[in-house]
């Protein structure tokens, strides 16, 4: 594969509510940039936040630390988790929403040596980018230098592409992993193949919330 065959995503996909944004991200490619070295990878399993979600770091309104998920389709917004893991997302809804998809997962098509070489050594192909902080480790991506960066540009560093394969795997849809508010709704989506992650409920979780 090389980057000419790559079209930037449609910036248009990601203007829509945020489950159908998280759905047409599958399958789409992530394509990270940096001297002498190109990953591209395919993403296989979203998640969907929205402002009336209480599971969103939006729902209380805007704030410093959440910003970016108000801003532009196409937005990053990279925060940590657990204080050890970034966590790669993407802004989606028209500007101002406060709506995001988080990436959770993805395939690795070119630059496989270099995830390697960020990853514990005996390392799972179908692991390498399974789960939203093993895969913002191999890409290499960081609140510091990716939050706000603008996904929809090519030769940014960080943008997301297409290019034009269609994936025939079955969308599987589950409830979100690990949150405890609004634990039921059906919002994670993922592609029928390896590198996708286990569902785990959080044991606190409740019932769906209004």
């Amino acid at each position: 594969m090389t980057l000419a065959e790559v079209d930037v995503l449609d910036p248009g996909l990601l203007a829509e509510e945020a489950p159908r944004a998280a759905r047409h991200l599958l399958g789409a490619l992530v394509v990270r940039e940096a001297t002498s070295e190109t990953i591209v990878a395919r993403i296989v399993e979203t998640e969907a936040y929205r402002q009336t979600d209480p599971a969103s770091h939006s729902a209380r309104g805007r704030t410093a630390a959440n910003d970016s998920m108000f801003r532009s389709p196409g937005t990053a917004y990279v925060y940590r988790i657990y204080g050890m893991h970034w966590c790669l997302n993407v802004a989606v809804e028209p500007e101002g929403q406060g709506a995001a998809v988080l990436l959770r997962a993805a395939r690795v098509l070119y630059g496989e040596a270099v995830v390697r070489s960020r990853r514990p050594a005996g390392a799972r192909t179908a692991d390498l980018l399974r789960g939203p902080g093993r895969l913002t480790a191999g890409l290499d991506v960081d609140g510091p230098r990716h939050d706000a960066s603008d996904l929809t540009r090519a030769g940014a560093g960080l943008w997301l592409g297409d290019d034009g394969v269609v994936h025939d795997a079955e969308v599987v849809c589950t409830p979100r992993v690990g949150v405890r508010r609004a634990a039921d709704r059906l919002w994670r989506f993922h592609l029928a193949v390896a590198e996708a992650s286990p569902y785990r409920r959080h044991p606190g979780a409740g019932p769906d919330e209004p």
